[in-house]
């Protein structure tokens, strides 16, 4: 028989080596044993020990492992050079982090993981490298061969939901669709159900301001967001709206929904990164297998200087742990 999920490591991947990525790895071993090991560079790492001074000691390992106290394990996917230049765009980089994000991946596919849990990646590195991914949930997605899937960001007072993920915003109103607003809002259910909430109660956003003030700001609220919202209803899901953006997510806040369908990426991510990085979490919705992540990017300015906080990578392993119980 195969092992529970939760007898299983959670496999950590590095992220951009030129970013703040292994040194936020590397505080969190160092504040005691991490269920899991990371997927990444040996050399990197190992730097990254260093910059923050700490009593580890990193071992490449050949197969997932728990971490043992005072030891951090590394599956080693690149061999980066020592001497990798801190926030500077690298295609190097760039693919050692891919591949590592590609490894994870097949892995957890495979049942041999817990679940992935995520350091930044640099998109501007990965282009660099003739990635042509976005980012971490479109990288996993085409793994697991779904298309049906979506970038949820959470903490402890606000849930969303994207319907448009790493897209320009022509892009992005282009993408509010009737089929793709429901889609989303199956997707927030799903995902708000993996946290514990039985009935989730959804709230959309509009699109427009005061979501299209009855017509006079745009006809997308009526014609195309309200529609998909009444379809979803007949499905027996608790949604509701479309709700004026300015507002809805304060009213989420105090607990009249339990997540907000957003219709585009920065509607969503301006309101819970606001709330502080420290404690959110970034889950791919739609997944085979748990994926969960740091809210903060790479952080070129900082990278190297021994400044980051691995707070929010503290709280994405924690989600992890509990969603996979």
């Amino acid at each position: 028989m195969p092992e529970p999920a939760h007898a299983l490591p959670l496999a950590i991947t590095m992220g951009d080596a030129a970013g703040i990525g292994p040194e936020v790895i590397a505080r969190l071993f160092a504040a005691g044993p991490v269920a899991g090991f990371v997927v990444g560079d040996v050399a990197a790492m190992t730097r990254a020990v260093a910059l923050i001074g700490a009593a580890l000691a990193v071992q490449e390992v050949r197969a997932p492992v728990l971490a043992s106290p005072g030891v951090l394990p590394v599956l080693a996917t690149s061999h980066l050079p020592p001497d990798l230049a801190y926030g500077v765009v690298d295609a190097h980089a760039g693919q050692a982090a891919h591949d590592a994000v590609v490894a994870a991946g097949r892995l957890a596919l495979a049942g041999k993981v817990r679940a992935v849990v995520t350091a930044p990646l640099n998109k501007a590195a990965m282009q660099a490298a003739g990635i042509h991914q976005p980012g971490h949930t479109e990288i996993l997605a085409d793994l697991a061969g779904t298309s049906d899937f979506g970038m949820m960001l959470a903490n402890e007072q606000l849930r969303v939901m994207l319907v448009s993920i790493h897209v320009s915003l022509r892009e992005a109103l282009q993408l509010v669709t009737r089929e793709r607003v429901l889609k989303t809002i199956r997707l927030a259910v799903r995902g708000t159900r993996a946290f514990g909430v039985a009935h989730p109660r959804i709230a959309v956003a509009g699109l427009n301001p005061h979501a299209g003030e009855g017509g006079l700001m745009g006809h997308e609220d009526s014609d195309i967001i309200a529609p998909a919202i009444a379809d979803a209803q007949a499905e027996g899901l608790v949604a509701s709206g479309p709700y004026p953006p300015d507002t809805v997510f304060m009213r989420a806040r105090r607990g009249e929904f339990d997540c907000v369908v957003a219709q585009y990426h920065d509607q969503g991510l301006i309101p819970v990164k606001y709330l502080g990085l420290d404690d959110g979490v970034n889950v791919t919705v739609g997944l085979p297998f748990v994926r969960t992540s740091v809210e903060h990017g790479t952080a070129f300015d900082i990278a190297g200087k021994g400044a980051a906080d691995p707070s929010s990578l503290a709280y994405a392993v924690r989600i992890a742990e509990a969603m996979t119980g």
